[in-house]
C-alpha cells in the first residue's frame, strides 16, 4: 500500500491496466451470455460454441512462449498496442460468421492477440515499472479485473437486445480502437531500463540463477491451481445442483462465489506489502482442499454448501493473485518476462482443458469423481507450494520480512 501512494508513475500505470483489462476481457466474454442465439444462428451445437473459449485459452498458451522476445526487446507497451489491434479483425470474422469455421478462426484471432494483451501483458508492464514490488500493484489490478463479467454481462445483453450480436461485436472492436488503443499509446508509460525505477531497485541484490528444478515447481503449482480454478469455475452451477440443489438455488448460492473471490482479492491487496506470492499461496491454496474434502463428506447439506462456497470463493480468489505473483518471488525484471511468458503455455492449456474434463467427469461419474480429482491437485497445489518456501531466495525472503 505504501508503495502505490508513493509512486504516482505505478499509480497512472494501474489506472490505463484497469480500463483496458476490463475492455479485454470483457469483450470476449460473450458466450454465457449470447451462446443460444450463436448456436442457433451458426448452426452448431451449445458445447461447442462455449469450445470457442477453449480455442482461446489453447491459441493464448501456445502463441505465449513465441512473444517472450517481443515482450524483451519492445516492452510491453508496444507489444499490447500490436495485440489490440490484432483483436479487431477478430470480432470482425464473429460477426460476419456463418458457420463454425469463421467461428472458430475469429477465436483463433482472439487468442493470438490475447496473448499480447490479456493478463500476461499487464503483469510484465507493471514488472517493468515496479520490478519486485509489483505484487500490490497486480493484486489491485486484479482486484478491478474480478469485475469485468459484472459490468459486461450487463452490457452485452443489453447490446444484443438493441442491435443484436453481430453489430455487438462490431461496437466491442470500435471500442477497443477507440479506448484501448489510445490508452496503450498515450497514456502508457514507455520503459525504461535501469533508471527511474525507485523503489524497487534501491535496494538491488543479484539473485543467483534460478534452478530448472525451481522452474518446474513454480510451473507446476501455478499449472495445478489453475486447473482446478478454471474448471470448478466452468461447471460450479452443475456441481451444486449435483449436490441435490435446486436449480434456483444453485444459481443463488453460485452468485456468491465472485463476490468472495474478489473480497479475498482485496483483503490480500490490503496485506500484499507483508507477505509474497508463495505465502498468499500456501494460505490459500489451504482453503480449497479443506473445502472440497467438506463437500465431499457433506452429503449435499445445506450448510456445508455454503461453508463450501465460503472457503472455496476465498481460497481462489486469492490463489488467483499468488498464480500471477510467484515468479516475482525467484524472477527480476529482465528473467520475469521470459519466465511469465513460458508459464503461459501450461496455464492456458490447463484453464483449456479442465472445464471438458471436469464437465465430463461430473456427468458420467457424478460430483464425488470430479471433486476427488481437484481435492487431489489441491493438495498436491500446496505440497510444491511449500517446497517452493523452502527454495525462496534470501532477497525475497528479507523483502518479506
Amino acid at each position: 500500500m505504501r508503495f502505490l501512494k508513493s509512486n504516482g508513475r505505478l499509480v497512472g500505470v494501474l489506472l490505463v491496466l484497469a480500463i483496458t483489462q476490463l475492455i479485454g476481457w470483457g469483450t470476449i466474454s460473450l458466450p454465457p451470455i449470447i451462446g443460444r442465439d450463436l448456436a442457433a444462428d451458426l448452426g452448431m451445437s451449445l458445447p461447442m460454441v462455449f469450445a470457442g473459449t477453449s480455442t482461446l485459452y489453447v491459441t493464448m498458451g501456445l502463441c505465449a512462449p513465441w512473444l517472450a522476445n517481443a515482450f524483451a526487446r519492445h516492452g510491453a507497451r508496444k507489444v499490447m498496442m500490436v495485440g489490440t489491434v490484432v483483436s479487431v479483425p477478430g470480432f470482425v470474422l464473429l460477426s460476419f460468421a456463418r458457420d463454425p469455421v469463421l467461428y472458430f478462426a475469429a477465436w483463433i484471432v482472439f487468442g493470438v492477440a490475447g496473448s499480447a494483451t490479456l493478463s500476461t501483458g499487464s503483469y510484465i508492464m507493471l514488472n517493468e515499472i515496479a520490478g519486485r514490488q509489483a505484487k500490490s500493484a497486480i493484486g489491485a489490478l486484479m482486484l478491478v479485473t474480478g469485475l469485468s463479467s459484472s459490468i459486461f454481462w450487463p452490457a452485452t445483453s443489453f447490446l444484443n437486445g438493441l442491435v443484436g450480436w453481430r453489430w455487438t461485436c462490431l461496437v466491442y472492436a470500435a471500442m477497443l480502437i477507440v479506448v484501448s488503443l489510445p490508452l496503450y499509446a498515450l497514456a502508457a508509460p514507455r520503459r525504461s531500463v535501469a533508471k527511474d525505477e525507485g523503489p524497487a531497485l534501491a535496494k538491488h541484490v543479484e539473485a543467483p540463477p534460478v534452478a530448472r528444478s525451481t522452474f518446474g515447481l513454480v510451473v507446476s503449482a501455478i499449472t495445478l491451481n489453475a486447473f482446478v480454478n478454471f474448471g470448478l469455475g466452468a461447471v460450479f452451477i452443475e456441481l451444486l445442483r449435483a449436490e441435490g440443489l435446486a436449480p434456483a438455488q444453485a444459481v443463488a448460492f453460485g452468485s456468491m462465489l465472485g463476490v468472495i473471490q474478489v473480497s479475498a482479492r482485496g483483503l490480500d491487496f490490503l496485506g500484499g506489502a507483508r507477505w509474497d506470492g508463495i505465502t498468499t499461496g500456501l494460505v490459500a491454496g489451504t482453503a480449497l482442499p479443506v473445502a472440497m474434502l467438506l463437500l465431499m463428506l457433506s452429503e449435499g447439506a445445506t450448510w456445508a454448501v455454503a461453508i463450501f462456497i465460503l472457503l472455496y470463493g476465498a481460497g481462489s480468489g486469492a490463489m488467483a493473485v499468488a498464480r500471477a505473483t510467484i515468479p516475482l518471488v525467484f524472477y527480476d525484471q529482465a528473467e520475469f518476462t521470459k519466465a511469465m511468458s513460458m508459464i503461459a503455455l501450461p496455464l492456458n492449456l490447463a484453464s483449456a482443458l479442465s472445464p471438458p474434463l471436469l464437465a465430463g467427469l461430473l456427468t458420467q461419474f457424478g460430483s464425488r469423481s470430479a471433486l476427488g480429482l481437484t481435492f487431489v491437485c489441491s493438495c498436491a497445489t500446496v505440497l510444491i507450494l511449500v517446497l517452493l518456501g523452502r527454495r525462496r531466495p534470501q532477497v525475497a525472503a528479507s523483502a518479506t520480512t
